[in-house]
């Protein structure tokens, strides 16, 4: 799904899980080609949080290299939902994202390992964020992916959750995140959010051999996401070669 190893050309299996790593953000995605459902319903609470607040602030600030995060708001998961831990000067936002954030179909949905230290920009923060934060709620609520699902169309048809805003990104740049059970933080990376009708893959060349830029891939969703796989990690230290 998340963390998996990239290969010059990338498979239809690989294209599949990059899109599974672009909805982590928008709340898009589709189903893996896994057979097996390792979490086949959500686990107690208290196995999605961190042991302290100052650790997910500090896991969250690792999204984006420090110059960006040490003056973003960070957010922390609370009792109902997401909440203030840091106020922030700069217009980011930094949280650490749950596997609620993934699509709903994706088999990973409610794996309790899942941390994956995000930083979004501006334009995110008004236009992206909101969705996960309400879901989030929504996950914090009880309610089932039946629901979620149901009350994700409504707010899409009554124009509560909008195509993201022109220049809408964010940072995934932290080597102590967990994405998958299998490869962990995977690549440091960058995430773009836009339109379904801005072009789609070919505006962007994207999942190419040897394009950089992959996904473009959603479900219900009015967005498409596409990642850029960056060199170094958000503390400057080399990230693994592609293909490895």
């Amino acid at each position: 799904m998340l963390a998996i190893r990239m290969h010059k050309q990338p498979s239809p299996a690989f294209v599949a899980a990059a899109s599974m790593l672009a909805l982590m953000l928008a709340g898009a995605g589709s189903a893996t080609a896994q057979t097996a459902h390792p979490y086949p319903d959500r686990a107690a609470i208290e196995q999605y949080r961190l042991a302290s607040q100052a650790e997910e602030v500090a896991l969250a600030r690792s999204a984006a290299p420090p110059a960006i995060s040490a003056n973003a708001q960070v957010l922390v998961l609370g009792a109902q939902g997401y909440e203030t831990a840091v106020n922030g000067t700069n217009g980011f936002v930094c949280i650490v994202e749950r596997s609620w954030g993934a699509g709903f179909k994706d088999p990973v949905f409610w794996n309790p390992h899942i941390r994956g230290p995000i930083c979004f920009n501006p334009a995110s923060v008004r236009s992206v964020l909101p969705t996960y934060l309400q879901r989030t709620r929504w996950v914090l609520a009880g309610d089932s992916l039946a629901q979620m699902t149901e009350k994700t169309k409504a707010a899409i048809a009554a124009g509560e959750i909008r195509p993201p805003e022109a220049g809408a990104m964010c940072y995934m740049m932290s080597k102590d995140g967990y994405l998958d059970d299998v490869g962990r933080h995977w690549h440091p990376h960058l995430m773009f959010f836009v339109p379904h009708d801005a072009g789609g893959k070919a505006a962007w060349g994207a999942n190419l051999h040897g394009s950089p830029v992959l996904g473009g891939d959603s479900d219900i969703d009015p967005a498409e996401v596409y990642f850029v796989v960056v060199a170094n990690w958000s503390d400057g230290t080399p990230g693994p070669m592609m293909g490895m």
